[in-house]
C-alpha cells in the first residue's frame, strides 16, 4: 500500500494513465490521438486566446484565433477541431469557405469546397463558452480548479496534461504540432483579482469594471503548457546570469505567502545553473523564466512553472528516496522546471513517449543534487528512488490513442538513464549528450527512436538493447553469478537477447555478461562487491 502511495505520489503533473490492455483502441482514441487525415494537412502556427471566468458559475468564456499554414495540396478537406464536452463553441468562423460545420462528441469538423495549396496561410476563428471540466484531484487527473485561497479569494486554474487541452480551449489538441509562433493570451478578470499566463505581460489596463492581462509567448509551445492562473496574486522579480546572458525571473504569488516565496525561491538560482550546466542554455529566455502559485501541487507549464508545494522541501515534506536527500530541496520547483528542458524544449510527438519527459525530468532531480550537493548524494538518491518501482508494465504506451506507459517511466526510466551514464563511463560526454539533445533537437518534436538513436551514436556505444529492456519490458537483468575463491562465473537473466549491458564491480574491474556462462579472474578471494549504480538484480 505504502509503495502504492508513493508511486501515485511521484506522478505529478499528469493525469493518471490511460490504460488500453484489454480494449481495441476506438474511433474516438484515433482522433485523439493520432495525426489522421484531418489534421495532417494544416500546421498550427499562432494561438490568439481570449478568456474570462465566472468563479460562482463555475464557467468560462472567450475566443481563440487559430492561424495556420497548408502542409501539402488537398482538395475539399475536413478540419478537425478539438473541443471537449460540455464545452461548446458558439460562433465558428474563417478566411476560406466552410460549407458544412458538424459537432461529433469532443470534436468539431469544418468541411470546405476548396482545393487548398501547400503553404497557403488561413485562419478559424472560434468563440467558446461553458462549464469545463472540473478537476477531482488536480493535477493527476485533467480539469479546471475552482478554489478559493485561505482568505475566501477566488482562486482558478486548469491541469491539462494527460486529457488534453481541449477539456476548456478549442485547439489542434496533438502534441506533435506545437504553434510555432505562439500565443498571445488575454485573461479578463474583476479588477480585485489578478490573470497570470504564460510568456511575459506585454499589457494591463482597465476595462470597465474589470481588468485585462495580456501575455506573450514567442516560442513553439504545447497545447497543455497554455495554462491560466487567476487569483490575489503579487508580484516580485529577479534575474539570472545564465549561458545566454540575463534571464528574467518573475514570481506570482498570493499575497500572503510572499514573504516565504522569497526565501523558498532563493533555490531557482542554484537549479538553473545546475541545469544549464547539465543540459545547456534555459530554453525560453525569450519568455522568461516563471513560477507561479498554483492550488495543486504542481505542473512544468512552459515559463509559467505551477507551483502549490507549501514553500518546503523534500515532496511536501516527504522524500521519495527515502534516504533524506531529498528534504534537502524543494522537490517542486526542481521536478518542474527540469520539465522546461524535457517535455517544453524536446516534447515528445506522442503520448506513448512521454518517458521523454518524465524520465530525464526525473533523472534531472539526481543532476541536480550532484551540483548542489555531491555526486554520492546524487547516488544514493537516484538509488533509493528504486523503492517505487513497479514494472507493472512496459514504460512506453500505446501510439496513436492518447495513451501512457506505466509511471514507472519516472523512476525506473531515471534509474535507466543512470545505468547508461554509467556503461558510457564518461560523464563529460554523457554531460555533453544531454546538451546536445537540447541543442540538436531546440523547441523539436521528437520520438523515443530519434533519442534512442541520438545516445547510440554520440556515445559510439549501441545502446539498443538497453532501451529494449528497460522502456519495452518489465523484464529487470539478473546477473547469475557464483564466486569460488578468486573465480567468478556469471551469466544474465531475464533478460532481452544480446543484451549489450556491461557492468563493473567496484574496484572497476569490468564484466560482459551474455546469456552463457562465463569465468574470469577476480583481483582477490574477497567476496565480490557490485557496482550498485547499474539498475540490474543479482541472484547467487
Amino acid at each position: 500500500m505504502k509503495k502504492l502511495l508513493i508511486l501515485s505520489i511521484l506522478i505529478s503533473g499528469v493525469s493518471q494513465a490511460q490504460f488500453f490492455e484489454d480494449a481495441k483502441p476506438t474511433k474516438i482514441d484515433t482522433l485523439k490521438g493520432s495525426n489522421t487525415e484531418f489534421r495532417n494537412f494544416w500546421d498550427v502556427k499562432k494561438y490568439d486566446i481570449v478568456l474570462e471566468t465566472n468563479f460562482d458559475a463555475k464557467s468560462i468564456k472567450g475566443s481563440n484565433k487559430i492561424s495556420l499554414t497548408i502542409e501539402k495540396d488537398v482538395k475539399n478537406p475536413t478540419f478537425q477541431i478539438d473541443l471537449q464536452k460540455p464545452m461548446k463553441a458558439d460562433k465558428i468562423t474563417a478566411n476560406f469557405p466552410i460549407v458544412e460545420k458538424k459537432v461529433d462528441g469532443d470534436f468539431i469538423f469544418l468541411t470546405t469546397k476548396k482545393n487548398f495549396k501547400k503553404g497557403e496561410k488561413y485562419t478559424i476563428d472560434i468563440d467558446y463558452s461553458g462549464n469545463p471540466t472540473i478537476a477531482k484531484r488536480a493535477p493527476w487527473d485533467g480539469g479546471w480548479v475552482f478554489t478559493k485561497d485561505k482568505n475566501g479569494n477566488p482562486w482558478m486554474t486548469a491541469a491539462d496534461e494527460g486529457i488534453g487541452a481541449s477539456i476548456w480551449l478549442p485547439v489542434k489538441d496533438i502534441w506533435s504540432d506545437e504553434p510555432d509562433n505562439g500565443v498571445t493570451f488575454k485573461i479578463i478578470t474583476p479588477k480585485d483579482l489578478v490573470g497570470v499566463a504564460n510568456g511575459r505581460l506585454i499589457k494591463q489596463e482597465n476595462v470597465g469594471d474589470k481588468k485585462s492581462w495580456l501575455w506573450e509567448v514567442k516560442n513553439p509551445i504545447n497545447d497543455y503548457s497554455i495554462i491560466p492562473s487567476i487569483g490575489k496574486y503579487v508580484n516580485f522579480k529577479d534575474t539570472f546570469d545564465g549561458e545566454k546572458g540575463k534571464l528574467d525571473l518573475d514570481y506570482w504569488v498570493l499575497d500572503y505567502n510572499l514573504d516565504k516565496a522569497k526565501k523558498q525561491f532563493e533555490q531557482v538560482k542554484p537549479m538553473l545553473s545546475a541545469f544549464e550546466y547539465w543540459f545547456g542554455p534555459y530554453p525560453f529566455y525569450e519568455d522568461s523564466y516563471k513560477i507561479v502559485e498554483s492550488p495543486h501541487l504542481g505542473m512544468e507549464h512552459q515559463s509559467n512553472v505551477a507551483y502549490g508545494n507549501n514553500y518546503g522541501n523534500g515532496y511536501l515534506g516527504r522524500d521519495l528516496s527515502g534516504t533524506g536527500v531529498g528534504l534537502k530541496w524543494d522537490y517542486i520547483i526542481v521536478h518542474e522546471s527540469g520539465h522546461e528542458w524535457f517535455a517544453n524544449n524536446i516534447t515528445a510527438k506522442d503520448q506513448a513517449d512521454m518517458w521523454i519527459h518524465e524520465s530525464f525530468t526525473m533523472y534531472s532531480e539526481p543532476l541536480f543534487v550532484e551540483r548542489y550537493m555531491d555526486k554520492a548524494s546524487a547516488e544514493k538518491y537516484i538509488q533509493g528512488v528504486r523503492q517505487v518501482i513497479s514494472n507493472d508494465k512496459p514504460i512506453i504506451g500505446k501510439y496513436g490513442i492518447r495513451n501512457e506507459g506505466s509511471g514507472d517511466m519516472y523512476p525506473k526510466g531515471a534509474n535507466m538513464i543512470h545505468t547508461i551514464r554509467q556503461v558510457i563511463n564518461n560523464d563529460e560526454k554523457f554531460r555533453q549528450i544531454l546538451r546536445g539533445l537540447n541543442k540538436d533537437f531546440y523547441h523539436q518534436t521528437v520520438t523515443t527512436e530519434q533519442i534512442e538513436k541520438y545516445f547510440s551514436e554520440k556515445s559510439g556505444i549501441d545502446l539498443s538493447s538497453i532501451f529494449n529492456q528497460y522502456l519495452r519490458t518489465v523484464k529487470i537483468p539478473t546477473l547469475e553469478y557464483k564466486q569460488t575463491g578468486n573465480q567468478l562465473t556469471y551469466k544474465w537473466t531475464n533478460v532481452v537477447p544480446n543484451l549489450n549491458l556491461p557492468i563493473r564491480l567496484l574496484g572497476g574491474q569490468e564484466l560482459k555478461p551474455t546469456e552463457k556462462s562465463q569465468t574470469v579472474t577476480l583481483k582477490s578471494d574477497k567476496p565480490v562487491e557490485f557496482d550498485k549504480n547499474y539498475y540490474i538484480n543479482y541472484s547467487k
